[in-house]
């Protein structure tokens, strides 16, 4: 008589039904995480498009600020309650550029935001008796806010608290960047005894803005001496602007780093568009990921493994995720399409992003600030400059979605082999 297959058993059969069950359940986000690494970036969208995409961002962080995301940011980061409010309220005017219906719902977000910016929460971290008031970093940031506030609303005359507060607060930053050079560094200190110098590109850019607002060259020449002091004292190994710098002399301290060059470019691109290409040009030939095709940005350039700091968060492989998101913006503003696509198609995928409830969150909305640097980099627009030609660049491979597709399919392929392997009735013993 023939053998017989052996009956699974029921604990068997209860297994293969388990493990059936959770190959789906990861096979489905798996998936969804694969598809959205093909998000078109912001230059391959139109501007109702990103609105689109655009708003319910902007609604989960200004959901996560009522609930106290603001507080809860700076109790994980030394400025998150003032880059989360900042951002919330930039990202808000820059979608209103792209879409006039929206621009005074974007005003009301943005003043109140600016508003913060000024309450005890918001100027607790940053030195009162500081030339200007509460550091460069403060100063130069809500300076840049009030001026797009004025921008958006229409200019000066649309906007005249703003326009005038705009002019009162630039002249001081224009009075301790006077100050400084003469003592011997274009660079303003944020705290006590600690410059950074992407915290006075911001306040520059301001500068810039105000001037392009008013209609004038008021701080022209600053800007000009400004520019040439900087380019004096640029990163050796790099040519770039530096990540920090002695606060009395400007001298380097740190060289280059994608967590401040991501996001000095794209201020530095307002100020003096050449530059900032030729730099941008740079940043991405040594600061793109070499880590299996992946399109993130490094903090520290191609071979040097330096660990994260402060400054940086922790790094991934050496890769920044903020300077990788951040990196965003510059490749739009840069209109550097390869890169935008690629570096777009990796936040989406990798920020696993839920919406419900008309909200759009990414890690299951555990970092705002996370979010808020986002919303801004895919929104981004030119306050200043236009017209700038492209800069693409060729470090992003088209196949980068390859390793990222075959890390995600591993679990689910082997969840799948065990499930079939399971279903599988066992095989009669012969005699």
């Amino acid at each position: 008589m023939p053998d017989q297959p052996l009956r699974r058993t029921p604990a068997r059969t209860a297994l293969a039904c388990l493990l059936t069950l959770v190959t789906l359940a990861v096979a489905a986000p798996v998936a969804l995480v694969s598809a959205r690494s093909y998000t078109p970036s912001p230059l391959a969208r139109t501007d109702a498009e990103v609105v689109t995409d655009t708003l319910p961002r902007l609604a989960f962080v200004k959901s996560a600020l009522a609930d106290g995301g603001g507080q809860d940011m700076q109790a994980l980061f030394p400025e998150g309650y003032f880059f989360t409010h900042a951002l919330y309220g930039l990202t808000w005017l820059d979608t209103a550029q792209r879409d006039p219906a929206l621009r005074a719902e974007a005003l009301r977000e943005a003043r109140w935001a600016l508003d913060l910016l000024y309450s005890p929460a918001g100027t607790a971290p940053f030195p009162a008796d500081a030339a200007p008031a509460y550091g460069v970093f403060h100063a130069g940031w809500a300076n840049w806010l009030r001026g797009r506030i004025v921008a958006v609303a229409g200019g000066p005359g649309a906007a005249p608290e703003e326009a005038a507060g705009l002019d009162a607060s630039s002249e001081e930053l224009a009075a301790a960047f006077e100050d400084s050079i003469a003592a011997g560094t274009p660079f303003l200190a944020a705290y006590p005894g600690q410059a950074w110098p992407v915290d006075s590109v911001v306040a520059v850019a301001s500068l810039r803005l105000r001037d392009h607002l008013a209609g004038d060259d008021r701080h022209s020449a600053l800007i000009g001496e400004w520019t040439a002091r900087t380019r004096d004292r640029l990163d050796p190994a790099t040519g770039l602007v530096p990540h920090r710098v002695d606060a009395a002399d400007g001298g380097v301290a740190d060289g280059a780093r994608a967590t401040s060059q991501s996001l000095l470019l794209r201020f530095l691109f307002e100020i003096d568009p050449e530059w900032a290409a030729a730099d941008y040009a740079v940043f991405r030939e040594l600061f793109t990921s070499d880590v299996a095709m992946l399109p993130g940005v490094r903090e520290y350039p191609v071979g040097d493994d330096s660990p994260g700091d402060v400054d940086s968060g922790p790094l991934v492989f050496g890769l920044s995720a903020s300077a990788s998101t951040v990196a965003v913006a510059d490749a739009v503003l840069f209109a550097d399409a390869p890169a935008a696509a690629s570096l777009t198609g990796f936040a989406e995928a990798a920020g696993m992003a839920v919406e419900w409830g008309g909200e759009r969150r990414y890690l299951g909305g555990a970092l705002p600030v996370g979010d808020a640097f986002l919303m801004w980099s895919l929104a981004a627009v030119p306050a200043v400059s236009a017209d700038t030609p492209p800069v693409p660049t060729d470090t992003a491979s088209p196949w980068w979605r390859v390793p990222w597709h075959l890390l995600t399919l591993l679990p689910v392929a082997a969840l799948a082999l065990l499930a079939v392997r399971a279903w599988r009735r066992p095989a009669a013993a012969h005699r």
